[in-house]
Order: C-alpha cells, then structure tokens, then sequence
C-alpha cells in the first residue's frame, strides 16, 4: 500500500502512538522505532531524566537528531513524541514519510497516562488535566497538518485498522487523476 514509504505518528501522549505503531508496523511488514525509546538508547538516559538533568531544549535538539537519523530510512513505523512538531525543522523529517495524527480527546488521554505514573515529564506535579489542556491547545494546530487524522478513542486493534482504511483512502485520492 505504502510502496515502502515510512509512517510517521503524530498525537498527544496517550494518544497510543507506540501500541498502534507496533500493530501498524507488523500488519505493512515494516518495522518498529519508538522515537523516545531511541532516544533513551542513544543517550544512555530515560527522558524523564534528560528533561529534569538538562531541559527541554536540550531533549528537542536530541529528539531532531535522532528523527533526521531515522528518517532516511525506510519501510519503518515510527512512534514520535508528543511534542516532535513544535520544532519546524521536525516537519521537514517527518514528511520524508506520510505523517498520521492519532488524535483523541483529553478525557481517553487522561485515562491512558493516569495508568503510566512518573514516565510523563511534561505532566509532573500539578493538575494533569488542565496540563493535557494546555499541551493540546498549543499542539492542535500543528498536528492538524498530518496528511491524515484517526480517531485514536478506541482499542489498538481498532485504531490500527482505522488507519490503515485512511491511509488507503487518502492514497487513492493522491492518484486519482
């Protein structure tokens, strides 16, 4: 379907970018990379630790690094973090493939990273609703330019077959004539 043509999933965390994208990989026969999990290899540290030890910044310019690596290859799955769209030059890797938007409302998000306490250091200390809120607003919009969006409110499973459907929806109308 793809023609070797990687995948690249955009969403909020929670939105199950790393289970989908592990269904997803073997349904098309590619392969997997958590972009996070790479990251943590490659850094030798989890990111919760890059974020508290050295910042923000400096885990962005880590995550385009490790995104400008694996977008030159191909037939891959990759599950990106949340926040890989704030930076422009991301956009530029991501679209070396077809960019989908597994988007979901903040009530399933809260459910999901309600169950995964201490991994997400964006949501530390405070209200993790209001923070979901927050990152959403300021995200939205960006995630809005994948080539396609899939509700990701429901089961793995079901969201990986959805996004296949829309994936062959939308590449049949990128041929039509």
């Amino acid at each position: 379907m793809l023609k070797g043509v990687s995948l690249y999933l955009v969403g909020m965390m929670g939105s199950g970018k790393s289970t989908v994208g592990r269904l997803l990989a073997e349904k098309l026969g590619y392969g997997f990379v958590d972009l996070d999990a790479l990251i943590e290899q490659v850094s030798g540290k989890r990111v919760g630790e890059i974020f508290e030890r050295e910042g923000e910044a400096v885990f962005r310019d880590l995550e385009s690094r490790v995104l400008a690596e694996v977008s030159a290859y191909t037939r891959l799955v990759v599950a990106t973090g949340g926040g890989v769209v704030l930076a422009r030059r991301n956009w530029g890797y991501l679209h070396h493939g077809v960019v989908v938007w597994l988007d979901a409302d903040i009530e399933t998000l809260l459910g999901r990273v309600e169950h995964e306490p201490g991994t997400r250091p964006l949501l530390a200390g405070g209200d993790r609703h209001l923070r979901l809120v927050e990152l959403l607003g300021e995200r939205a919009r960006l995630y809005a330019q994948a080539d396609v969006r899939v509700s990701a409110a429901g089961l793995p499973p079901a969201v990986a077959e959805e996004t296949l459907r829309c994936l062959a929806a939308r590449l049949a109308e990128d041929s039509a004539p």
